[in-house]
């Protein structure tokens, strides 16, 4: 419905496009496949639209609200970065008082009492609600490879994740997960899996020019955990369930639904992929080359999103670096600022969320939603998480509405034992704010992890000593 309102810089598109560019000899399309290529990309659109047409139809909803524009500063609906305009709704949903109105005043009463009307109200409006009966996956180590990560000698492991369905054969869902773990280890060790990419074979970062001036390159996030003796994984989302519309009827979702159109409440792709992160956690339990108990997750932008979801719903993960995670993720439903509820309620981004969450662009409003995101960080306590943002360029995920989910889960975190943010006033750039189980900083650069992975494995490493 609003495909040129997304990010205006789209990670998942930019990270594709970097990796095809960096292959060594990248294949040219004959005209043939170019057409073919635009003919399935046409078709994925029309599908997406009739599948979201059929949720509105659900629903009782003729359209919704426009979302905010954010590579026009000058159109009509364009962002809004105006801190005096930003919250039209600045009540929370009280994550310690109980729906009959009660203060939560022990831990006893938030776990058996509070967090469940919690978890409930995010599975029916927010996530969707994951089947009860759910396959198995079976893991295959399709191969084991010693090789070197820069100077380090380390073990790969890339591995399939068979999903049984045996309940509608006609759908196949095969989970990608890498493994790479130090050589030299001499026990388990810490992991942190991102959600991401794998490179295709022949993949090769191109040599510097001869007559370059730049300045070596500072290790990777993957050599950075290597040198601490840690390992790190990669799950690739897209082998879980597709990113569109389309493919609702496909993938693990596709598969619980025997290829059926969604009902309202059921889940969307952020919840399916965080299941496949757990089932990535139940093979880590059988790898002695692993701590599981040390499992840390981590994602950017739209797999940020996904990271923190992943995070509140199981707790099994040790920690969770959230990325640039904006609406959808840690940052305040009800804020006005860079990309809105009516964005991801949009045909290009509703199949990450329920059905229902599309109401609240229209005809409800985001004051309407009975839970905001500092509640979904609420869930992950009293687990430590990372909350990262850029600066120049990242306006879009709007760091200041990340910074206050954290800062609104902090009575949780402190009704648990736990130190929360330690203030309630969003901090200049690049201040480190790494004291309590929640943790933020926001960086100088723009849309992307990596000026802060330092700061977060200093962070992780107070937890996996």
């Amino acid at each position: 419905m609003n495909y040129l309102l997304k990010k205006p810089v789209c990670f998942f598109l930019v990270a594709m496009l970097f990796c095809s560019s960096l292959l060594a000899q990248p294949p040219r399309l004959s005209p043939a496949d170019s057409i073919a290529r635009r003919r399935s990309a046409d078709s994925v659109r029309q599908l997406t639209e009739q599948d979201y047409k059929k949720m509105l139809d659900l629903l009782h909803i003729s359209s919704i609200r426009q979302g905010a524009n954010g590579n026009d500063p000058k159109a009509p609906n364009a962002a809004n970065y105006d801190e005096a305009k930003a919250n039209p709704f600045p009540d929370l949903p009280d994550p310690l008082v109980l729906k009959n109105g009660k203060k939560v005043t022990t831990a006893k009463m938030w776990w058996n009492q509070r967090r469940p009307e919690i978890v409930e109200d995010f599975d029916r409006e927010i996530y969707g609600r994951v089947p009860k009966n759910l396959p198995s996956v079976k893991w295959e180590v399709v191969s084991t490879v010693n090789e070197t990560n820069g100077a380090i000698p380390v073990i790969t492991k890339k591995l399939v994740g068979h999903v049984d369905n045996s309940s509608y054969p006609q759908i196949t869902v095969d989970i990608q997960l890498t493994v790479i773990t130090p050589a030299n280890a001499t026990g388990p060790v810490p992991v942190i899996m991102e959600f991401g990419f794998i490179f295709p074979p022949g993949f090769r970062m191109p040599a510097p020019s001869a007559t370059s001036s730049q300045k070596p390159a500072e290790p990777g996030w993957q050599q950075q955990l290597l040198a601490k003796g840690w390992g790190y994984a990669i799950i690739v989302p897209g082998s879980i369930q597709a990113d569109n519309g389309a493919g609702l009827t496909q993938g693990i979702i596709g598969l619980m639904n025997k290829g059926q159109t969604r009902k309202a409440d059921d889940w969307g792709s952020l919840r399916a992929w965080a299941w496949g992160a757990s089932k990535a956690l139940d093979y880590f339990e059988t790898d002695k080359a692993v701590d599981a108990k040390k499992v840390g997750i981590e994602g950017h932008s739209r797999y940020g999103k996904a990271t923190v979801v992943t995070m509140a719903y199981d707790p099994r993960f040790a920690i969770a670096f959230i990325s640039s995670s904006g609406e959808g993720g840690v940052k305040l439903h009800r804020r006005n600022a860079g990309e809105l509820v009516e964005n991801v309620a949009s045909s290009g981004e509703y199949h990450w969320m329920a059905g229902n969450f599309i109401k609240y662009a229209g005809p409800l409003t985001w004051g309407d939603m009975p839970v905001d995101a500092h509640e979904l960080v609420a869930m992950c306590a009293p687990r430590p998480v990372f909350i990262s943002a850029g600066e120049k360029g990242d306006g879009w995920v709007d760091a200041k509405g990340m910074f206050l989910g954290g800062v609104h889960a902090g009575p949780v975190y402190k009704l648990l034992g736990k130190k929360d943010l330690g203030t309630v006033d969003f901090p200049p750039v690049e201040t480190t704010l790494t004291d309590g189980e929640i943790a933020f900083r926001q960086h100088t650069a723009g849309h992307t992890p990596v000026p802060n992975w330092p700061t977060f494995i200093r962070f992780a490493e107070r937890y996996f000593k």
